[in-house]
């Protein structure tokens, strides 16, 4: 990494300090004062690939989403090399319905791959303001703190590309022990110093249940200023295994949106339908059912 890089970061931090001592909760992009007092709430589209851009917008906006979630990855709606020629239609498509893309599901996480700047770049010319990085994984072979360290270094490196495009990458938390993030704490140390106006956290209250049991409150209390995005789904316990369920009628604890209400928040919500196989096409029909289901369910948890 350059010194300017890291005198940038160094500058960064100290900002995003003191505006959190001088007023907590209103630092990242979610929550900025500018921010509508309505949280846009958008969808996660991975099991519509199927339908034509055209299509797609239609029914979203039809159930009532202010935008989607999109995965622009190898095998996502658009694919990573032909993002410049084609995520420019996806917009389009979108905003003849009124809609936007919230979030861009991408396979960045490392910015010294080619990809990496060519997809931000389309994104953040198109206007798209987030876009959700992809996991990094423990080796079992490596010191934990060695690898957190390490992945500390190359998210301040692309933390400085975003600042660059005006766009903000986010980790999501998952659920398992490969993930790097499902305890949260670990990921805590990997933003330290970073402004979440440059790498923030989809926050996903699912996975912080199914690894926090009865403590996800504290370690929520804990990331907390590093939230710019939540995610919402829900799941049960079968023996030892997790089984995904509509939203509502899981672990989730509705307490959880009476806690985040108390902090604030005002970023976007991404809804999540994962209880449904999302590769069979014939299938669409229920999984549009489904959505406007867990919507109707999250506007009630809401209020």
């Amino acid at each position: 990494m350059t010194t300017s890089r890291r005198q940038f970061i160094a500058a960064s931090a100290a900002s995003v300090a003191a505006s959190f001592a001088a007023a907590p909760f209103q630092s990242a992009l979610g929550n900025d004062d500018t921010a509508s007092d309505k949280n846009t709430i958008c969808v996660f589209t991975k099991p519509f690939n199927s339908l034509t851009f055209d299509e797609l917008a239609e029914k979203i906006a039809e159930i009532g989403y202010d935008g989607i979630e999109a995965p622009i990855r190898r095998g996502g709606h658009i694919e990573p090399e032909t993002c410049a020629d084609e995520l420019p239609k996806l917009v389009e498509a979108l905003a003849k319905c009124g809609l936007e893309i919230t979030v861009m599901t991408s396979d960045i996480n490392d910015p010294a791959d080619p990809l990496t700047e060519r997809v931000l770049r389309t994104a953040a010319t198109l206007g798209i303001q987030r876009y959700r990085m992809k996991y990094v994984h423990y080796s079992p072979d490596r010191a934990i703190n060695d690898q957190l360290a390490d992945w500390h270094d190359q998210f301040v490196d692309l933390a400085a590309l975003n600042h660059d495009f005006g766009i903000t990458g986010l980790y999501q938390n998952h659920a398992g022990n490969k993930y790097m993030g499902a305890a949260i704490w670990d990921l805590d140390r990997v933003l330290d110093g970073i402004a979440p106006t440059d790498i923030g956290m989809a926050y996903d209250i699912r996975h912080a249940t199914v690894e926090g049991g009865t403590s996800w409150p504290t370690t929520f209390r804990m990331i907390r200023d590093h939230i710019d995005t939540v995610y919402v789904k829900d799941f049960v316990w079968e023996g030892t295994k997790m089984k995904n369920v509509p939203l509502g009628e899981g672990r989730v604890a509705p307490a959880f949106f009476k806690m985040l209400a108390e902090t604030d928040f005002t970023g976007p919500i991404s809804l999540h339908e994962e209880y449904i196989d999302h590769k069979a096409p014939e299938l669409v029909p229920q999984h549009l059912a489904a959505i406007k289901k867990d919507l109707a369910t999250l506007h009630d948890m809401m209020k």
